[in-house]
């Protein structure tokens, strides 16, 4: 593997008021990215196996990608722009018609996470936007240990 990223995990998720925060990490540190609502239920069912009537978008996905002989391999966040983060999602295909074969795809970020939760594949970061975010451990373990929020008495919003 690449030595210009680092593996993390899902740690995570707290429900937000605009979606939701996907804390990720390692031994050294956890960083937040904030998704859409949509994608956060996604990934909150998908790390609590929760079973679901009908298939959801990346259900979906996944069976199309079985369909074609294909499996994600791997997902990296690999860049940090205007407040946005970036994935790639890394496809191995092997079929007929690819005998064997990478892909990688321009992705959300979101969606690589989800796809990444929903078949357990590895989730990278490169060190590049590693070094770009806020070490939020504490928090984090706040939220882990159910100690989490608190209301800001100025302007009435959550706190984590």
């Amino acid at each position: 593997m690449n030595s210009d990223v680092v593996e993390v995990e899902v740690k995570g998720t707290l429900p937000t008021n605009g979606g939701c925060a996907v804390f990720l990490g390692n031994e050294e540190k956890v960083f937040v990215i904030y998704i859409d609502q949509m994608v956060g239920n996604a990934i909150m069912m998908f790390m609590k196996d929760a079973p679901l009537e009908r298939p959801q978008t990346h259900d979906l996905f996944g069976h199309v990608l079985e369909a074609l002989g294909a499996k994600v391999q791997r997902v990296i966040i690999n860049d940090f722009k205007d407040e946005v983060y970036f994935g790639r999602l890394i496809l191995k295909v092997e079929n007929e018609i690819e005998e064997k074969k990478i892909l990688e795809i321009d992705a959300r970020s979101s969606d690589c996470i989800a796809l990444a939760v929903k078949f357990d594949a590895p989730v990278y970061v490169a060190k590049k936007v590693l070094e770009k975010t806020d070490d939020v451990s504490e928090v984090f373990h706040r939220v882990e240990s159910g100690d989490l929020a608190q209301k800001d008495e100025q302007d009435d919003n959550l706190i984590v």
